[in-house]
This record gives C-alpha cells, sequence and structure tokens, in this order.
C-alpha cells in the first residue's frame, strides 16, 4: 500500500510535465500522431501552402486523376476466355480447351460486349468475366475481320451493366496522355499508362485487310490486352487495343489500337446486322497488276452490275465493238480527288464512307476523262 501511496504524487508530476512539455513545445511527444482537420492545417500553414495540399496523401493531381479514370473506367472492362470443343481420338469422348484469353468492354446496357475478332476467332464456347468476378457465357452477335472487331452478348443484370463513355479519335495529338485497362497474361483489370506516339498508321488485319487511321502508343500493351479500352485522360474511349510490334511476343514499346472513330461505325452495324455492311459503286474490276503490266493508271472496269449505282451513272465495263473487238472498260483514276492505282486504294477510300454517301469519280474512257457523283450502294 506504502509503495501504491509514494507512486501517486510522482505519476501527478511526470503527467504535469508531459502537459507542460506539449503545451509549451506546440507538438505533440514522440509516439503520437495529431489528426488534423482541414481548418486545421490551412490556419497552420496559411493560405500560401495551397500547393502542396495534395502531398498530405503522398500523390500528386496526375496521379489522383489516373486513379479516378481506372476507378471509374475499369468497371466497363471485361475479360474474355475462348474455348474451343476437341474429341478424343480413341475415345471419341469431346472436351473443351482453352485457345486463349483477352479483353473487352461493355458497350450498352443490352448486354453487348466489344472486343477483337481474333480473340474470339474459332472459339465454340466464350465466357465473359464482368469487374465484380461475376461469369456470363456470350454469343457471338457480328464479327468484322477487316477491322478486327468483333460484339458480344451477355445476359446480365443491367445494374451490372456498366458502358463505357465513347470519345472521338479525329483529334488526338501525338503526346498526349491515354491508358490501357486490359487482362495481360489473364492478369486481370491491369492498367498501364503511356502516350499517343504515332498517328494514322496502318495495320493489317487477320484476314490481310489494311486498317486504316491505327494509333499508335507506348502503353504497355502484351497478350491478354486485346480487345481492351485505349482511353484518353478523361476516360473516354479513343481506341481498341490490337497488336503489338514485337520481336519476343511481349511488350517492346509498340502498341496499336483501332481508332474509336472506326468503331463507331461498325460496331452499330454489327449489333443490327451481324456484318458490317460495305458501301460500293457496283462494278467489278480486273485485278490490279493487269492495270500495272498493261501501263494503265487507274482501275479498269471488268462489269458493271445491272441496277447498280455504276449503271445509272453510265460507266462501262469490257465490250465488244461493232467489229467484234473486245474493248477495255471505263478507268477510274480518282475517287474524291484521290488517285486510285490500286483495289486497296479503293477499299481504304471507301472505307470512310457508308451506304448513302455520295462521291465524286474521275473516269477514263477513249482519252476524255469525266466527273461522275455516284451515291454508294451495300455490296454483299
Amino acid at each position: 500500500m506504502r509503495a501504491s501511496f509514494i507512486a501517486f504524487p510522482q505519476a501527478i508530476v511526470l503527467v504535469s510535465c508531459l502537459c507542460f512539455w506539449i503545451v509549451w513545445s506546440g507538438k505533440p511527444a514522440a509516439g503520437f500522431h495529431a489528426a488534423l482537420t482541414t481548418a486545421d492545417w490551412w490556419s497552420h500553414h496559411g493560405s500560401t501552402s495551397r500547393v502542396w495540399a495534395p502531398r498530405l496523401l503522398g500523390l500528386g493531381q496526375d496521379e489522383l486523376a489516373t486513379i479516378r479514370v481506372f476507378e471509374q473506367a475499369s468497371r466497363s472492362v471485361v475479360f474474355i476466355t475462348n474455348t474451343a470443343i476437341r474429341r478424343d481420338f480413341w475415345s471419341l469422348n469431346t472436351f473443351e480447351v482453352p485457345q486463349g484469353s483477352g479483353s473487352g468492354f461493355i458497350w450498352d446496357r443490352h448486354g453487348h460486349i466489344v472486343t477483337n475478332f481474333h480473340v474470339v476467332y474459332g472459339a465454340d464456347s466464350i465466357e465473359v468475366i464482368l469487374a465484380d468476378q461475376s461469369s456470363y457465357k456470350a454469343t457471338v452477335v457480328g464479327i468484322d475481320p477487316d477491322h478486327d472487331l468483333a460484339v458480344l452478348k451477355i445476359q446480365a443484370p443491367p445494374k451490372k451493366l456498366v458502358p463505357l463513355s465513347i470519345g472521338t479519335s479525329h483529334n488526338l495529338r501525338v503526346g498526349q496522355k491515354v491508358l490501357a485497362i486490359g487482362n495481360p497474361f489473364g492478369l486481370d483489370h491491369t492498367l498501364t499508362t503511356g502516350v499517343v506516339s504515332a498517328l494514322g498508321r496502318t495495320i493489317q488485319s487477320i484476314n490481310n485487310r489494311t486498317i486504316e487511321g491505327v494509333i499508335q502508343t507506348d502503353a504497355a500493351i502484351n497478350p491478354g490486352n486485346s480487345g481492351g479500352p485505349l482511353l484518353d485522360s478523361s476516360g473516354r474511349l479513343i481506341g481498341v487495343n490490337t497488336q503489338i510490334i514485337s520481336p519476343s511476343g511481349a511488350y517492346a514499346g509498340i502498341g496499336f489500337a483501332v481508332p474509336v472513330d472506326t468503331v463507331k461505325r461498325v460496331v452499330p452495324q454489327l449489333i443490327q446486322y451481324g456484318k458490317l455492311i460495305r458501301p460500293g459503286i457496283g462494278v467489278s474490276l480486273f485485278h490490279d497488276s493487269l492495270a500495272a503490266r498493261w501501263g494503265i493508271r487507274g482501275l479498269i472496269i471488268a462489269r458493271v452490275h445491272p441496277g447498280s449505282p455504276a449503271a445509272r451513272a453510265g460507266l462501262q465495263g469490257v465490250r465488244q465493238t461493232a467489229r467484234g473487238r473486245l474493248k477495255l472498260g471505263d478507268i477510274i483514276t480518282k475517287i474524291d480527288g484521290e488517285p486510285v492505282r490500286t483495289y486497296d486504294d479503293l477499299a481504304r477510300i471507301l472505307d470512310r464512307h457508308t451506304v448513302g454517301d455520295q462521291v465524286t469519280l474521275e473516269v477514263k474512257r477513249d482519252g476524255t476523262v469525266r466527273k461522275l457523283i455516284i451515291r454508294l450502294t451495300a455490296i454483299q
């Protein structure tokens, strides 16, 4: 009892000294951490220190913006797995074989998912995993191998379907910040950042058709990122990640994305028709290698389809003269003022248009050049 009695006044003295030290020094003793409010912080540091406010969290404004974009956009990004059904040679039993995985994103609240065509190519079964890890079987709604795009559909509650914000690609600038979200090597919802490295690139699709206006980026894109979104700094879709250039097959600083302006033109058609309805003028052409061999600069019309816009405009294909000799068809030299020498030139120009658009053709016949206005029609 005596020891306790002696310790009590000692404790009072110790506490009094400690309180005096805290009040006098204006800061807590070691081991204590003050929980300042925002008002307390400003009153202590003054208005001149406002630029350092984010430092309280250890994050800069650019980092906070990146986090905000990821947290908002990642809800719209999905993980896609592709499996094929195989039959055992000896037992004849069937089994599923994983063919690969990729990424995609939610297009609308009806369950449409956009991805690359090569992600779902050859699939017998497709599974889509949402950000909350819920899984759904998907069906293929439409494909466009020429632009390496595909649309899937899942039956999920609308509250789980958060469409990605759609931007534009026509006003992009080299050097602006971009973000890629995807599932590289199966690591779901991985974020990488970079810049627009170049614009207007051309790449080859899975069926060797040229994709125009492609975005080049140094944001890390690896196997599994295919079909995922490329975003601007505001979180809007500006492209669909599709290819990389790499000697190893992994990230080497050069990735490509199909521009969103192309995606916006193709996807609604895939949803409505299951395929891209291509515009044309209604002619069959000789192979451009023949024109080059004959020294002709342009596309030679072999046949004009009856009832087509070309037929209504009076274009002519190969025909027979009164003396029984064959005469070459009209030669298309320009479309909307752009020279055309190959079928790829024609496809590239028409790829910018939709059915119903008007184009101006410059056509040579018997040494005379004429200009014709033709309304594009759907071709099969």
